[in-house]
């Protein structure tokens, strides 16, 4: 006999049919169907960092521009709190994937692409403080977490007896956790070696407590239904992991970050506080007569003379931009050791340099190229971009170029060029500590309002 409903219970079926049918109607339509492609993200230095003009910058924001590229479509990105909700923006459907997702174990409705990077576990510590060689050291001290993270899940897995206290602190990301380490505000806290690497730049009073043996993979999740999307975005990922696109995204975020040392970063900020002030107008003079982001000018000038504005090398280089003789004169530079001139030339210099590279060199590769030739000269630049078409790398590329000037000191090549040897090896020096202090800047400084072009991206 066929079961018959009462009024009630047909009622609430019906209700509950209009719910479901409400929430999948919500879910976001197919990239392709939408022409936009919704990308969940945390803010965060690392991965992705919105900019003061409005735009975004970051390993994962690149990455997701270019797979919305390849699919023909616009990408917008939606900031998600924490972890926990990065994860539910997919499952909810109000993102077609979540970027930059930490894993070592699984979630429930999850499909993830293989990882994009890998980076291993750390507890950190303030420099000042002891090494905490063993777990057992840990035991007893506050770690502090962000809620929620792999990190925190990591170290309550270690089989310590008694468990290891883990506090959860609701902040915006890691780079914070570590900052309150290095003020003193916390002991001990959870991260991974690509926050601690990008923190210690910013915060040189940090150090690593402990190792773990884990490692945490950073990978793209969608949602376990959504097969075909995940499948292009894994074709993706093998495609540009092999095409170099991969390896030049990451140096541009990475490939600088380990260039100096603690000591050295925390004289730079010390720097900051007790040289800068009396150049800042002056960069910022510079900065509306070139359009060159005045922190960047001045990243180049402290890497030049440590903000001295009457260094002198035994070349007879001077200055607080340390500009040769003849290019003084070419630059009508009357005198090398006034800091107006010196860094009004500087940065006219510069932006020659940049303007006179061909116009298939993009940003920010144009400004890392700029920097290596205001080393070098354009000459033997060019010397070096003729080298990599020997050994068929890239010349438009600076990921490629930082490995090809150090050939400028070998005989075998630069004997077949006119501009002959250089130093090719310093060119790279310079420009990515350049890279380091522009970054740590522009953390700490604000750009200036008279900006009269976009800052070149990181």
């Amino acid at each position: 006999m066929a079961r018959s409903f009462s009024r009630p219970g047909r009622s609430l079926a019906c209700l509950l049919f209009c719910i479901a049918l409400a929430a999948g109607c919500d879910r976001l339509d197919p990239p392709k169907q939408s022409g936009e492609l919704v990308v969940a993200v945390r803010a965060d230095p690392v991965f992705y960092e919105q900019e003061a003009g409005g735009g975004a910058s970051g390993f994962d924001h690149d990455l997701a521009v270019e797979f919305a590229r390849e699919l023909g479509v616009r990408v917008r990105f939606v900031i998600a709190r924490d972890h926990a909700e990065l994860l539910k923006l997919v499952r909810d459907g109000k993102a077609h994937f979540a970027a930059a997702v930490p894993v070592i174990g699984g979630d429930a409705g999850i499909r993830y692409t293989p990882p994009l990077q890998e980076s291993r576990v750390l507890v950190a510590r303030h420099a000042d403080d002891l090494p905490r060689d063993d777990l057992a050291d840990l035991v007893g001290r506050p770690i502090e977490a962000l809620p929620g993270s792999q990190k925190s899940l990591a170290l309550r897995l270690l089989s310590a007896a008694p468990p290891l206290s883990i506090v959860e602190v609701p902040l915006a990301h890691e780079v914070d956790l570590l900052a309150r380490v290095a003020e003193r505000k916390a002991e001990l806290c959870a991260t991974d070696e690509i926050h601690f690497d990008v923190a210690i730049n910013f915060h040189p009073d940090i150090a690593v407590a402990f190792e773990l043996q884990d490692n945490v993979a950073y990978v793209w999740a969608f949602h376990i239904e959504d097969v075909p999307l995940h499948g292009k975005a894994t074709a993706f990922i093998e495609r540009v992991g092999g095409d170099g696109t991969l390896a030049r995204i990451h140096d541009r975020y990475y490939g600088h970050i380990k260039r100096i040392e603690p000591m050295g970063a925390a004289r730079f900020l010390e720097h900051v506080r007790t040289r800068l002030p009396d150049f800042r107008h002056e960069f910022q003079q510079a900065q509306e007569i070139t359009g060159l982001d005045w922190r960047l000018l001045a990243a180049l000038a402290y890497q030049e003379s440590n903000w001295d504005p009457l260094a002198t090398s035994p070349t007879n280089v001077r200055g607080m931009m340390m500009l040769t003789e003849d290019t003084a004169d070419r630059l009508k530079v009357t005198d090398r050791l006034d800091a107006r001139q010196s860094i009004r030339g500087g940065a006219r210099y510069l932006a020659d340099l940049r303007d006179d590279l061909p116009p298939t060199v993009k940003e920010p590769d144009r400004t890392w190229m700029a920097l290596a030739a205001y080393n070098l000269g354009m000459g033997h630049f060019n010397g070096a971009r003729a080298i990599a078409g020997m050994v068929k790398r890239d010349p438009d590329a600076w990921y490629e170029m930082k490995r090809v000037l150090p050939l400028l000191s070998q005989p075998r090549y630069y004997e077949r060029l006119k501009s002959g040897r250089g130093r090719g090896g310093e060119a790279v020096i310079l420009a990515e500590n350049v890279r380091t202090y522009y970054d740590i800047l522009s953390r700490f400084e604000p750009p200036y309002a008279g900006l009269s072009f976009s800052r070149p991206p990181k």
